[in-house]
């Protein structure tokens, strides 16, 4: 270990960068509007939405730092809670990864329905274009192909590029009274009885979508330079980025697409750049931006496939996850598995707000799962105290902060979609369930894992 490479601050600032901003912002902001019965409402929730991004950050940080083990989450829940509580939760981020590349397939889909204006676009035509999607990658994916380091670069060139688009249209003049209002479905009308407060949680739902990705830097703790200082620093510059591209972004579709107007557009940043270069320039933007989704897409067939090879290697999923190609060495069960996840979801929610509330919900369990783990992480690990790792300051103000604002979170969706709620409860007590049911069927008991062995 002693010879091993380390991140430095730029390096580490960059990942944090890339790790959270995804597709999302081309699409939840429309959504985020919509439950929002003020502009002050929607832009705290934009602000807010960093600062319980910065809070995760550092906590998830801290627990990386404590215990840099393989495996992940997994042996973290297993050690600070109980086998069957990290399978369930483990299953549960599985599937809400399913649903988030579903949504992020449907905001691509959504995008390339737009340059065939002239065919009328359904919510199922849409599903169909991105299960389309779907199964070309997960072909490409059984067929050996791996995500290059090159189209990761690719990917991220692209989306930057086409943030600073959304954010230099600001810089040309627009006329509003041409203002364009989608002819979709139209957006749900906020009642005017709601409170501040009851719409700043409906509004944090899609941001928290489009902050996500943050949580990733569990898996860095350990290999940063100087942690202690380069963690706090790369993670404070990093949300501060993030938070300013977003708000520009915001304020480039306030004040090209309007309030009123941003609650039924769907394709918002397509509104935007019609606005400013026009219709074809709008299409340019809309292809480049499905290329990405497709490149998303295509990175999740890649890694999640790879969580469920690590559980069947553990015992917690049957041995059949672990089959990989003689040739190639595709793990052909697990991608399979995780694709038809991610078709099913697709088709039983077919519209991006039904998949959002699905898979933030299921987040707000393992984030809050994930998170309070830094409690029991402190005391059993209080011998690496002023050891050289990243401790954040403020504890426990941050990770409480972090926890209670996904219970809000969570408490709203239930509040606006009892059933999606009532779903999500009963798939972590099925998981729970199963992992009892199939335990005497295990290759070998799991158990939870000490650090001083995997440090």
């Amino acid at each position: 270990m002693q010879g091993k490479q380390k991140l430095n601050l730029f390096s580490f600032t960059m990942i944090v960068v890339g790790l959270v901003i995804g597709m999302g912002i081309f699409r939840t902001a429309a959504t985020s509007a919509r439950d929002a019965i003020a502009p002050s409402v929607y832009f705290t929730a934009w602000v807010l939405g960093g600062f319980i991004a910065l809070c995760g950050a550092l906590t998830y940080a801290e627990i990386g730092s404590r215990y840099p083990v393989t495996g992940g989450y997994y042996k973290i829940f297993s050690y600070a809670y109980h086998p069957s509580i990290a399978f369930a939760i483990n299953c549960i981020i599985l599937i809400s990864n399913a649903a988030s590349l579903s949504g992020v397939a449907l905001i691509g889909s959504g995008y390339i329905a737009k340059l065939f204006p002239q065919w009328q676009w359904t919510d199922i035509d849409k599903a169909l274009l991105s299960c389309g999607a779907i199964i070309i990658f997960y072909a490409i994916n059984l067929m050996g192909l791996r995500m290059s380091s090159r189209a990761q670069n690719v990917l991220m060139l692209i989306k930057i590029t086409m943030i600073v688009v959304l954010i230099g249209a600001l810089l040309f003049p627009h006329d509003s009274a041409q203002a364009a209002v989608s002819a979709a479905a139209p957006a749900a009308v906020t009642t005017p009885s709601m409170s501040w407060i009851q719409s700043l949680g409906l509004s944090l739902i899609a941001v928290s979508f489009t902050y996500g990705g943050y949580q990733q830097t569990i898996n860095f703790g350990n290999e940063v330079d100087r942690p202690s200082k380069n963690i706090p620093k790369g993670i404070f510059i990093g949300i501060a980025i993030i938070i300013a591209l977003y708000l520009l972004v915001n304020l480039s579709y306030y004040s090209i697409v309007g309030f009123d107007n941003m609650k039924g557009e769907r394709e918002i940043a397509y509104v935007v750049i019609e606005k400013t270069f026009g219709t074809r320039g709008a299409d340019i933007f809309s292809f480049f931006l499905f290329f990405g989704v497709l490149a998303y897409v295509n990175a999740l067939l890649l890694s999640n496939p790879r969580v469920m090879y690590a559980m069947g290697t553990e015992g917690t999923l049957p041995a059949v996850f672990m089959k990989q190609n003689k040739k190639n060495a595709v793990l052909t069960v697990s991608l399979t598995v995780f694709a038809a996840m991610c078709i099913v979801i697709l088709f039983f929610a077919q519209t991006f707000e039904k998949i959002l509330n699905f898979t933030i919900f299921l987040d707000c369990f393992g984030m809050v799962a994930s998170s309070a783990t830094i409690f029991v992480l402190r005391k059993r690990t209080k011998h690496l105290d002023n050891t050289g790792i990243y401790k954040m300051k403020l504890f426990p103000v941050l990770p409480v902060i972090f926890i209670a604002a996904y219970l809000f979170v969570g408490t709203s969706i239930a509040i606006q979609t009892p059933d999606t709620a009532l779903v999500g409860v009963a798939v972590l007590a099925a998981f729970m369930v199963l992992y009892f049911v199939t335990q005497k069927f295990r290759r070998q008991p799991v158990l939870p894992a000490d650090p001083e062995q995997e440090a």
